[in-house]
């Protein structure tokens, strides 16, 4: 049987996620992009051999030719548009953050567990990348012993819009370390500490956070938005045996004039572009069988990202170390 997805919202990500729905995806049908601007739908419609162009997100949802939906339009629909597929009971695979509202999460999950069975798989890619993948087994195999440490470091060129805030590093950029760690180390958020030193030239400064586990591991994340030379994530996990660090792919290193280079991608697409595609196709297979991908991201990991998020941005307001209280979760995501 052949899926046919409806890709809402065509910014950057809804384009390449269309691309991979549209190439990458054997059993899934590219059959409507839509966005509120037109005339870029209707160009990544024809890059992309889609069947049709759309500009209701709402009213595509409910379509009786739709069987799935890609949510990757602004932050601030993700949550209405998630419980508009629940509604129909549409499989949707939203973009991150499920919404920065940790509030509204919940009225998420509550529509799930309402539902009795989960709808919506959350863009959280970076599980599927090889690097996280061998630092959670070394972990689980008891290669590294029991975790100590885990320490995280994601810089862009620069900040994607004026008006950038080192709140916003925090609830826009800071999400992924947030869930990545609490996936490799599976454990929950206890506390959060967040600093942000002056930043160059009058652009937004980095942002250091120390996050507490229920574990007593400690978590230390560092965002910097305007790192000028290029985008670079790196992580590692320190056991109480030894330490698993990532090592970011390299395709190729010049030599030339007594020196030796590799070069930086200018943003995350090229570094995570097979963690994408894997993500998508077990998403895919989540809609053929209803069975929800087993490292994949749920709403209620969705809801625990945004609720570390607020906490840590109420952190670095007041100067101090906040506590992160969680509602109890749900047995639908036990």
């Amino acid at each position: 049987m052949t899926i046919r997805i409806a890709v809402i919202g065509t910014g950057v990500m809804g384009a390449d996620h269309a691309r991979i729905v549209a190439y990458d995806l054997p059993g899934a049908k590219l059959q409507v992009v839509c966005d509120m601007n037109v005339e870029r739908a209707k160009s990544v419609a024809e890059k992309t051999g889609a069947a049709d162009v759309a500009t209701d997100a709402e009213a595509v949802i409910t379509r009786p030719d739709v069987d799935a939906v890609v949510i990757a339009s602004p932050d601030f629909t993700h949550a209405s548009l998630s419980l508009a597929c629940i509604r129909a009971g549409k499989p949707a695979l939203c973009e991150k953050p499920l919404s920065q509202s940790s509030q509204e999460c919940l009225e998420v999950i509550r529509a799930e567990v309402a539902a009795g069975r989960r709808w919506v798989q959350l863009g959280f890619m970076r599980r599927y990348d090889r690097s996280y993948a061998e630092m959670k087994a070394a972990l689980s195999d008891g290669t590294l012993g029991r975790a100590i440490m885990m320490h995280n470091l994601h810089r862009n060129v620069e900040t994607p819009a004026q008006g950038f805030t080192a709140d916003m590093a925090i609830t826009n950029s800071a999400p992924h370390e947030f869930d990545v760690a609490r996936f490799v180390l599976g454990t929950e958020y206890a506390a959060i500490s967040a600093f942000s030193p002056a930043g160059a030239d009058g652009k937004v400064g980095p942002v250091f956070m120390v996050v507490e586990t229920t574990r007593a591991e400690l978590v230390t994340i560092e965002i910097n938005n305007n790192a000028a030379y290029g985008y670079d994530v790196r992580g590692e996990l320190v056991g109480e045996k030894g330490a698993i660090s990532m090592v970011d792919p390299v395709a190729s290193r010049l030599d030339l004039g007594l020196r030796s280079t590799t070069a930086y991608a200018a943003d995350w697409r090229k570094r995570y572009a097979e963690a994408y595609r894997l993500q998508d196709k077990a998403w895919l297979r989540f809609v053929e069988t209803g069975e929800f991908p087993a490292i994949a991201a749920s709403a209620w990991d969705g809801y625990c990202s945004s609720l570390v998020a607020e906490a840590g941005v109420k952190a670095l307001a007041e100067g101090r170390k906040v506590t992160v209280k969680m509602v109890a979760r749900p047995a639908l995501y036990a």
